[in-house]
């Protein structure tokens, strides 16, 4: 298996947060693509690369980033023999390709034909998250369909359900539809979807299909990854295993949120996540 890491954001409401920020604690933040900021005593994407490594769950780490930051990741992925980086060469927020798009680079680029684990490079999940068991799991389904592909879900406050897009599943916990940001009268879900997906070989020939159906469309249509899990949902079987929660560093609080839990509260981190 592959681990691809979307990191060719601009995290223009982080940066927006940082610069606006009076009291100068966080200046080191300027300028700093959100994968690479420091979260307790690693940066982040690093807690996933340890992680990544640690499990043994994948052979090689892939980390698609832009023209911007290209630099500033090939000198961190220096220290990790595992991983390499691509650019997608733009420049601004503007240009951006989108994820779904940068995944589809990053597959043809490297020559993927392995399963792959799709991870959002501004997200870690809670402690208690086991790369082992989620791999395990994805393997368990691959022995029974070659086409299974596996995501994550986690219980969201009834309030919170516009913010994310929700997985309605069936009693196996095969996913039956992804609503995209519903009020809480829309779903009696509560399943908010992360970026992290575990997808199978067999589909990921389906990114063409999707961005060429999508080539017409607002970038808003084809930029996030969740908007493929969507479409591929109605195409190829797509299960969920629940987890406790996550950290999503999206502004400043969020950020300084995630920052103080892994300096105070995180137990061991040789052993997160894996």
């Amino acid at each position: 298996m592959k681990a691809v890491i979307l990191a060719a954001g601009y995290g223009t409401r982080l940066q927006r947060d940082v610069d606006q920020d009076e009291t100068g604690r966080y200046r080191h933040l300027s300028g700093v693509a959100k994968p690479l900021v420091p979260v307790g005593p690693r940066v982040l994407i690093s807690h996933w690369v340890s992680a990544l490594t640690a499990s043994g769950c994948v052979d090689a780490v892939y980390v698609v980033t832009n023209a911007v930051y290209r630099q500033a990741f090939e000198e961190w992925a220096s220290q990790f023999p595992n991983v390499k980086v691509l650019s997608d060469d733009t420049r601004s927020n503007e240009d951006r390709l989108g994820a779904v798009a940068c995944l589809q680079l990053t597959v043809k680029h490297f020559q993927i034909e392995d399963h792959v684990v799709v991870i959002g490079g501004d997200t870690l999940f809670f402690e208690d998250f086991s790369l082992k068991t989620v791999g395990e799991k994805f393997s368990a389904l691959q022995v029974k369909c070659e086409d299974n592909s596996l995501v994550l879900s986690y219980q969201c406050r009834e309030e919170e359900t516009h913010k994310y897009g929700i997985l309605e599943v069936d009693q196996e916990l095969r996913v039956l539809c992804m609503k995209e940001k519903p009020t809480a009268a829309e779903t009696e879900s509560r399943r908010a979807c992360p970026c992290f997906y575990l997808l199978s070989k067999k589909c990921l020939p389906l990114l063409d299909d999707f961005l060429e159906s999508k080539k017409d469309s607002a970038i808003q249509d084809r930029d996030a990854p969740g908007n493929f899990v969507s479409w591929l949902i109605q195409r190829r079987p797509v299960y969920t295993h629940e987890i406790s929660g996550r950290f999503d560093v999206g502004n400043l609080p969020s950020y300084v949120e995630c920052d103080l839990y892994f300096k105070d509260k995180l137990k061991n981190v040789e052993t997160y996540m894996v």
